[in-house]
């Protein structure tokens, strides 16, 4: 058994051949690139690629299998030099009577993701693009999931878009059967502890991931996670929590900097702190518009008023929580700069995680030194974001 870090929600953004797969997405995130850039630069050993219901992508990945540069792992998933990918899909659902929310899903094989696009294609206006609709129940989607083999997380559930408590419902329950759902995804803009405050949570592993939309933001969160080797079978073991396997520790950026941390007015986009009750039942102080996104603090203490606190299990208690800033957010720390820490240290996790800071000091000095000490472990100072704009650091 070792330590591996995972970041399970990543996108794709163009094929090789320029084909739109998230239109948000960065045109260099290509499945390719995205593992090359997980290898050898950030120092990733496990990441989730999203999209790769699409066909266009699945033709991708089947090249570089025939070309022997990637393999798929008995185990399920795909190795690319020192790197395991997990085939996903980011998928939007829409029960009757209920908002929209986003649902990842991984699958083992590429031949169990090639029969899911099949089924995807008789319910969906368009399977080659990211986070797309599809006409069925969520909890049709699971089963399908499930049925394949499959594993459903809730995507960044707080937020308020397209996210099961932000937009869409106040139980796991009203659209999903409970019993099936491996983990929750945290998002951009909570933590454990905020999470913990909601009690039907309390069944649930918590994962942090960078919902990266450029190759730079790959590992911005990921999570620790013990394992005997970097596999999707293994993944789904340490979720469970089968024997040895475990997830150690969530790495994520502080949750003031999330861009939806706090309630805001979508027409001004002033921030709207501590307004009791629903966001609908308000209006702007600032502007007297009537738009108010609840936001993920505020949603938190609205699902969790009146509630009992759910204990936790101390026989396998939850792994911490460990608030942790990317070198691509670090203040000061400029593009040439990280590339002399990547020269002197190979890979962001080993900036990270291993190098002292006498050691990152012969290279950047003690000042900076100082300031990336701070940063891995959670001392810099926040202020809040909201209005979908990141809070700041220093």
């Amino acid at each position: 058994m070792r330590t591996y870090y995972a970041d399970l929600h990543i996108h794709i953004g163009r094929t090789e051949a320029g084909q739109a797969v998230k239109i948000s997405g960065s045109r260099d995130l290509t499945f390719y690139n995205i593992a090359r850039e997980a290898s050898l630069r950030k120092g990733i050993d496990i990441v989730g690629i999203i999209d790769c219901q699409s066909p266009a992508v699945q033709h991708e990945i089947e090249r570089y299998l025939d070309q022997g540069e990637m393999t798929e792992l008995t185990g399920g998933g795909i190795a690319y030099r020192n790197t395991t990918v997990l085939l996903g899909s980011e998928l939007e659902v829409k029960d009757p009577g209920f908002g929209p929310a986003h649902l990842l899903i991984f699958l083992p094989t590429l031949s169990a993701m090639k029969d899911f696009t099949e089924w995807l294609k008789r319910y969906m206006k368009n399977v080659n693009l990211s986070s797309q609709r599809v006409y069925v129940s969520a909890r049709k989607l699971q089963e399908e999931t499930v049925g394949r083999g499959g594993i459903v997380i809730p995507a960044h559930i707080f937020t308020p878009h397209k996210s099961l408590y932000g937009s869409c419902c106040s139980r796991m329950s009203d659209i999903l059967n409970p019993e099936d759902v491996a983990a929750v995804e945290l998002g951009l803009s909570s933590n454990t502890e905020m999470a913990e405050a909601v009690p039907e949570l309390a069944a649930f592993p918590f994962v942090t991931n960078s919902d990266a939309h450029s190759l730079g933001k790959i590992a911005r969160e990921y999570n620790a996670i013990r394992l005997s080797e970097p596999t999707y079978e293994e993944v789904v073991k340490a979720l469970r929590g089968e024997g040895e396997r475990l997830l150690e520790a969530n790495y994520g950026l502080e949750p003031r900097l999330g861009k939806y941390h706090r309630t805001y007015c979508a027409t001004c986009d002033a921030i709207l702190a501590d307004l009791p009750g629903e966001a609908a039942d308000h209006t702007c102080p600032s502007c007297g518009g009537t738009k108010i996104v609840r936001g993920v603090f505020d949603r938190i203490a609205g699902l969790s008023a009146g509630e009992r606190p759910v204990v936790a299990n101390p026989a396998r208690p939850r792994p911490p929580y460990r608030n942790q800033v990317p070198l691509e957010f670090v203040p000061g720390l400029g593009p040439k700069k990280r590339d002399a820490l990547f020269e002197a240290f190979g890979t962001e996790m080993n900036v990270l995680h291993r190098a002292t800071v006498n050691q990152l000091a012969e290279v950047v000095g003690e000042e900076l030194a100082a300031v990336i000490e701070a940063a891995r472990s959670g001392r810099l100072g926040v202020t809040s974001g909201g209005g979908g704009k990141y809070g700041k650091l220093g």
